[in-house]
């Protein structure tokens, strides 16, 4: 029989964290032997510090266990699967507390029943947010191709009204740093280089990208390095954006943006691609 005003509170938690953009992730028990407080198909949402904000998967002995490999599957964009079981059972098999075996992490739980209990967290994260600077046929063209990349879109530029994108602004100005990935790929093209690699490195995203030739980007550098900017900004910067695909055409090389964007998000680092 189901709890309705439990599922009901669970749904108002996770509703709000979505319409906040807040990463967290949903632990399920899916087995449990000998005697656990929580039964199979119990739930609890975990935050990004590790807090069950809602549900229930048991007492103060797996409460723990289960948030920080809660906070572990935001931090690193996976699933995790734990395996919370008494320590001499742990000793028995072999296995340290913490130690992974075939995607399997290992935890002790120290309760005195002596349960043990399999739970899977999954990480639900925020679409990540590509910024497009600039509305140049490159720009549009990026902008238009990441509509099939599952990235919520921002085309930005001076005076801008309207282009294909969940979000279009006038200027360079960027909101709060949002929860998840976000990318700039800066493809101004000669109107507004300067400014928009400004507004680009004083944010937090996860890569930046300059569409343009490595002279033309060593040329905006120096001006940037005279007036102050520090060289591990610079640094952060990949320009010629994208993968060396030969690309020629504005869609050939929004394409390849969108292919070295897909390899930053795939691996889960921060920084440069390999191309």
């Amino acid at each position: 029989m189901t709890n309705t005003r439990f599922d009901d509170r669970l749904e108002t938690t996770l509703a709000g964290l979505r319409a906040a953009g807040e990463p967290f992730a949903i632990a399920t028990v899916v087995r449990t032997v000998d005697a656990t407080s929580a039964k199979p198909g119990a739930k609890a949402v975990i935050l990004a510090d590790g807090t069950i904000a809602e549900g229930w998967v048991g007492g103060g002995c797996a409460r723990s266990a289960v948030g920080k490999a809660g906070a572990a599957a935001i931090r690193e964009c996976r699933a995790q699967f734990i395996s919370l079981r008494p320590e001499e059972l742990l000793t028995a098999e072999g296995v340290l507390p913490g130690e992974e075996r075939h995607g399997i992490r290992f935890a002790r739980n120290g309760c005195p029943s002596k349960g043990s209990m399999d739970i899977f967290i999954e990480p639900v994260l925020p679409m990540p947010r590509l910024v497009v600077f600039g509305a140049s046929p490159v720009a549009l063209a990026l902008s238009a191709l990441a509509a099939h990349f599952d990235l919520h879109r921002t085309l930005a530029a001076p005076d801008l009204r309207e282009g294909p994108a969940e979000q279009v602004q006038d200027g360079f100005a960027l909101d709060a740093v949002p929860a998840g990935q976000r990318f700039i790929v800066v493809a101004t093209q000669g109107k507004g280089d300067e400014a928009a690699l400004r507004a680009a490195l004083a944010s937090s995203a996860d890569s930046i990208a300059f569409v343009g030739s490595r002279r033309k980007f060593a040329a905006l550098a120096e001006r940037l390095r005279a007036d102050g900017i520090d060289e591990a900004a610079l640094r952060r910067v990949k320009a010629p954006a994208g993968l060396d695909i030969h690309a020629i055409t504005p869609e050939e090389i929004a394409l390849s943006i969108l292919a070295e964007i897909t390899v930053l998000r795939r691996s889960g680092g921060r920084g440069d691609a390999d191309g």
